[in-house]
């Protein structure tokens, strides 16, 4: 089985939280049973500079804001595995906090930034970037890689299985609404329900309405967020479907 794991961090070269330590150890951990495993990441610096051997694939663009991408390959220092990297200086070579600039405040442009991480697993599934390798299954991690399984589901060719793993549901990954026809989102009319929260565009609501299993890191955490206290907003209705075995929050 192919499968591709979609994150924007990975120990040891980019970390802000447990993400990134669990993004490094499950790859590693089902190359470990034989899979065909690999990552797609942001070409941060830390990424650029880390990640060995790397080649380009194809370039792409200009798209999202950035007039030149190019997708490369290469194997990550620890396990190994070989890591897409998206080398887009305009939008990723920013040193500091992946997510904040210099203010502490959200880069302004982080809907394209992560958007645009969605866009290339998206592709990469349809066998459009890569002509030795398509995935079968794509993982994403967190609101920053939540587009891709939207970006999957709007190619009705596509049968690529997708996954998405709750780590942390307090950042939903929240944008004007409006940025869906910047990001190329195929929304109207009731449509929008699969990616609007409360008036304005949720990265991670996207994930969860189109993903065709979503899980979260880990079954304590799942727990916790289909409580009120802890669900930000999604404790109040959720559901166990033992059919599909994952806790899913019902968003509304």
């Amino acid at each position: 089985m192919r499968i591709l794991h979609v994150a924007a961090e990975i120990y040891p070269l980019v970390k802000t939280g447990g993400l990134a330590d669990v993004v490094a150890a499950l790859p590693a951990a089902l190359a470990a049973r034989g899979l065909d495993v690999r990552i797609l990441l942001p070409g941060m610096p830390a990424m650029l500079k880390g990640v060995t051997d790397l080649e380009r694939v194809i370039h792409i663009g200009p798209a999202f804001g950035a007039a030149l991408i190019t997708l490369r390959l290469g194997r990550l220092p620890d396990s190994g595995l070989l890591a897409y990297i998206i080398d887009a200086p305009f939008l990723y070579r920013r040193d500091g906090n992946p997510y904040l600039g210099p203010d502490a405040c959200d880069w302004r442009d982080n809907h394209r930034r992560f958007a645009l991480l969605g866009w290339v697993a998206a592709h990469l599934a349809a066998g459009e970037l890569d002509q030795y390798w398509q995935p079968e299954v794509v993982h994403a991690h967190d609101w920053h890689a939540g587009l891709a399984p939207a970006y999957i589901a709007q190619n009705p060719a596509l049968s690529t299985a997708t996954v998405f793993t709750i780590h942390n549901l307090s950042f939903r990954g929240l944008f004007p609404l409006d940025y869906h026809h910047d990001l190329g989102l195929q929304i109207s009319g009731a449509n929008q329900s699969g990616i609007e929260f409360h008036g304005q565009l949720s990265f991670m609501k996207a994930a969860l309405v189109h993903a065709k299993r979503v899980n979260a890191v880990s079954p304590t955490y799942a727990r916790e967020i289909c409580t009120q206290e802890f669900g930000w907003g999604a404790g109040r209705r959720t559901a166990w479907s033992g059919r599909r075995s994952f806790w899913h929050p019902q968003w509304c």
